[in-house]
């Protein structure tokens, strides 16, 4: 997962719909800016986690990066939630 091989441009989007999705299921209202920089900071999150634990998701980069995107954006937001309950209502 350390070489996905995507450009900036896919990272924002594919970043974005992480984020997205990551709002969604947890229930936050957050704005297309943050969702962008959340899922790309989740992406990183998820790729070293899933690094750690020896996880390997088959598939295209893009297909990597979203799902990392999403599993790093969601604990995010679920740690945002622990700690300020408040700033995502």
């Amino acid at each position: 997962m350390d070489d996905t091989n995507i450009g900036w441009i896919a990272a924002i989007f594919i970043g974005g719909i992480a984020g997205w999705l990551a709002e969604k299921v947890t229930g936050s209202n957050i704005g297309i800016l943050a969702n962008i920089i959340l899922g790309i900071i989740g992406a990183g999150i998820g790729s070293f986690i899933f690094a750690k634990l020896g996880i390997v998701i088959p598939g295209s980069a893009w297909l990597v990066y979203l799902v990392a995107g999403f599993v790093g954006a969601a604990l995010l937001l679920l740690a945002v939630r622990i700690f300020y309950p408040s700033r995502l209502t």
